[in-house]
């Protein structure tokens, strides 16, 4: 026996005039990076960081992010690959996050590496939360055209599957079994889009607390929800390839959860004293980052 699911119908077109289409994907999309680039940007600004400097910063991210998230999907999709222009159709949905996030981080070392290092991860703390909002925003685009789906694996007790109502899908199947209206089964984007907004909601209210956070904080935090989160989720999935039993995701996931343990045990430290010191010569908490560190 089934419990109730939440009944789910995608919605890859919001609408359309003449030969006009509003996409669902790619508007969630750009909604997740402005909100990203705007939640970092007004953060960074409060500890001297102008908005211009990470706006720059953040066009060059997010043109990584974008090319690398899709490179990591057609890697670990590359049955779905069948003519020259599917390698680049993002609009129909297809950004693999560890791909784009892994790419991002390269982008930006040969830029961030010579800021001083409250700078830097104050900076990175903005960026945490914007990552967790903007990853939230581009998951509602993927439950709009019909990805990231799991087993049918506790349908008779877990009350947060669906049930198809109908609606076109990018994964038409649960591996080989065809998905038909009325099936229940888990869906992974959903289960991200939770995880997230709350994951944004909480790093958000962190970054507001008085005193400030030890920089460097927010952005082990939010290594350390999402890997763990994602490697989880991904046992779930049945369309995804696997090498060795595991997606090319969670290996990212386990390098991404150890630099979470590496920021917050290790690199906090380092920041933790240099904001000591930085108190001590002003001889009250810091409200700017001190150029010099």
């Amino acid at each position: 026996m089934e419990v109730g699911a939440i009944p789910y119908h995608t919605f890859p077109t919001l609408f359309e005039i003449g030969g006009f289409q509003l996409r669902t994907f790619g508007l969630m999309v750009g909604l997740g990076i402005l909100s990203g680039c705007w939640i970092a940007g007004r953060y960074g600004e409060r500890w001297g960081v102008p908005r211009e400097e990470t706006y720059r910063l953040a066009t060059w991210l997010v043109i990584a992010g974008v090319v690398g998230s899709r490179l990591a999907w057609d890697v670990a999709n590359w049955d779905q690959i069948n003519e020259p222009v599917d390698l680049i159709a993002m609009w129909n949905g297809g950004l693999q996050f560890s791909g784009g996030f892994a790419l991002a981080v390269v982008v930006a070392l040969p830029t961030v590496r010579k800021w001083p290092t409250l700078k830097k991860w104050r900076l990175a703390d903005g960026c945490a939360a914007g990552l967790a909002a903007g990853v939230a925003f581009g998951r509602i685009g993927c439950t709009a055209v019909g990805e990231h789906f799991g087993s049918t694996w506790g349908a008779s007790w877990f009350p947060l599957m669906v049930r198809y109502k109908g609606g076109d899908l990018r994964e038409p199947a649960l591996g080989n079994r065809p998905i038909v209206e009325g099936m229940v089964f888990h869906n992974t984007a959903i289960y991200e889009l939770i995880i997230m907004a709350i994951t944004a909601g909480f790093l958000l209210w962190l970054l507001e607390r008085r005193p400030p956070i030890v920089p460097g904080t927010a952005m082990g935090l939010f290594c350390l929800i999402y890997g763990p989160q994602r490697f989880l989720l991904d046992f779930l999935r049945v369309n995804d390839e696997t090498k060795l039993g595991l997606t090319g995701a969670q290996y990212a996931c386990i390098i991404t959860t150890a630099a979470g343990i590496w920021i917050l045990v290790r690199k906090r430290k380092q920041t933790a004293a240099l904001v000591a010191e930085e108190t001590d010569q002003s001889g009250s908490l810091p409200t700017i980052a001190a150029t010099e560190r």
